[in-house]
């Protein structure tokens, strides 16, 4: 059963998302939030596996308590907004997905579920969006601090996030377990400094953009 913890301002809103989540077999809502404190207690108290994050929200932004939460459990930003600052932020705070409320209910089902399997999920026009904007900026920095201490196989499936992969195909690509793909995963993330698999996906592909040691190893 996952978890799921409801972060939003509006009342009617959280009712909605409570509803669509609530018919859903495998999810159970466990804890809903008016604002970003309140979100973050409720996380530290409750534990969920997910976090349904509003951004606009009183006395804390969803961005600055998914900072907080991030590490806690994983956070699913819900919003309005796709303003790139509330994207690059949300990704830069840890959120491992980023969905725009015009997204229908079956779609944002399977998206806690995608989040709680450890996978990233971003809607596609945000997705467009980050594509242009790296594809416009000029090289980043020069090195990465922890790359060089990826092993080869940690290279390769760090390639392989910055393509977008799960790791179910992160694991057929490279013919070995989906449990092996998580563990590698996750030692790629504390070597790095990050906390999503999401900020690893866009680190990967500013590497290999750059040619900063790309993740490839060549």
């Amino acid at each position: 059963m996952i978890e799921v913890l409801v972060a939003d301002d509006q009342a009617a809103v959280r009712a909605g998302l409570v509803l669509i989540l609530g018919a859903a077999p495998d999810v159970r809502v466990i804890g809903e939030a008016a604002d970003g404190e309140r979100a973050v207690a409720l996380a530290r108290e409750l534990r969920p596996d997910v976090v349904l994050m509003d951004v606009r929200m009183p006395r804390l932004d969803g961005i600055s308590a998914t900072r907080e939460i991030a590490g806690i459990a994983d956070v699913l930003v819900l919003t309005t907004f796709d303003l790139d600052e509330y994207v690059f932020g949300a990704l830069r705070a840890g959120a491992s997905g980023f969905l725009l409320k015009d997204v229908d209910a079956d779609r944002l089902v399977e998206a806690v579920r995608t989040v709680a399997a450890g996978e990233g999920i971003i809607a596609p026009k945000v997705t467009r969006r980050l594509i242009g904007a790296f594809a416009a900026r000029p090289a980043a920095r020069p090195g990465v601090p922890g790359l060089d201490g990826l092993t080869p196989r940690e290279r390769e499936v760090f390639r392989c996030l910055g393509e977008g992969l799960s790791n179910g195909e992160i694991a057929r690509r490279l013919h070995m377990a989906e449990t092996t793909t998580k563990t590698h995963v996750s030692r790629i993330l504390g070597k790095l400094g990050l906390r999503s698999r999401v900020q690893a996906a866009i680190l990967a592909q500013e590497t290999a953009a750059d040619g900063a040691g790309g993740p490839s190893g060549h």
